[in-house]
């Protein structure tokens, strides 16, 4: 099943239990547009509704890269003046709570160039698995531009301050070894495999109890909260609920019973 969108430069689709988003403009690898920005509430709303939606996977179109960063060739247009900033700000600030909202895994499929947004994408998924060709870096520091705090703060919650600090500081790009040593990625495979392995990764992810998936993955995130901010009230909701599920009920059985369970999300 694939979404209409507004756009063409946005792909996205649901199969076999995946829904797939795809950044669609290879030709520009990929570079973030106001109207993707503009599609990704939609995209994610959707998949959150639904379930036949288990998992997400992110990825960019063609081979050349995940995501370049930000389409410079907009920024004249809109990213010149300070209303422009901050109407550009805002609508990207709601694209990023969409998609942080989500209480379904994320994986990033990583091809080639995952730099600047492209990587604070990438730091949005829960798992990212890249290929040895990917590349990583955030050039800010090379073009003049501000680097907010949110998107340090993700950085350092995944990395520590002292790679954060080299990526930032150097604006150089890094290789998918280097960015496996420090963290930044869960794998690297052969670009060859990486679709396949992605796509048994999320299979596996979307055969498991999805009530059990959402309580792990909420109580993932609260860890690298401030103390202060944790909702431990949620988690242990969400997990007293895995056990009220009817889905306890068919794991149980399926284990004593010697078969694969078939969950429901119930």
């Amino acid at each position: 099943m694939k979404l209409e969108l507004d756009t063409d430069r946005m792909i996205a689709e649901i199969e076999d239990g995946i829904g797939w988003v795809i950044y669609n403009s290879p030709k520009r690898l990929n570079a973030i547009s106001l109207e993707m920005t503009e599609a990704l509430p939609l995209i994610f709303d959707t998949f959150e509704e639904r379930d036949d939606v288990r998992v997400v996977v992110i990825r960019g179109a063609g081979e050349r890269a995940f995501v370049s960063g930000a389409d410079i060739s907009e920024f004249e247009k809109n990213r010149s003046s300070e209303e422009s900033r901050r109407i550009f700000d805002e609508k990207g600030k709601i694209a990023a709570a969409r998609v942080d909202a989500l209480s379904k895994p994320i994986i990033a499929m990583i091809r080639g160039y995952c730099i600047g947004g492209g990587l604070m994408t990438a730091l949005r998924a829960d798992i990212r698995i890249a290929a040895e060709d990917a590349q990583f870096g955030i050039p800010a520091a090379r073009l003049g531009l501000g680097y907010g705090y949110g998107g340090g703060a993700a950085l350092v919650n995944l990395v520590g301050p002292a790679a954060a600090n080299e990526i930032l500081f150097s604006a150089r790009r890094f290789s998918a070894d280097e960015a496996l040593r420090m963290g930044l990625v869960n794998r690297v495979v052969a670009a060859s495999a990486l679709e396949a392995s992605v796509v048994d990764l999320a299979r596996s992810i979307a055969d498991n109890a999805p009530l059990t998936v959402r309580a792990a993955k909420f109580a993932i995130r609260e860890c690298v909260r401030d103390p202060e901010a944790r909702d431990l009230d949620e988690a242990a909701r969400l997990v007293e609920a895995c056990f009220r599920s009817e889905d306890y009920t068919e794991g149980r059985r399926a284990f004593m019973e010697k078969r694969r369970p078939a969950f429901r999300g119930r």
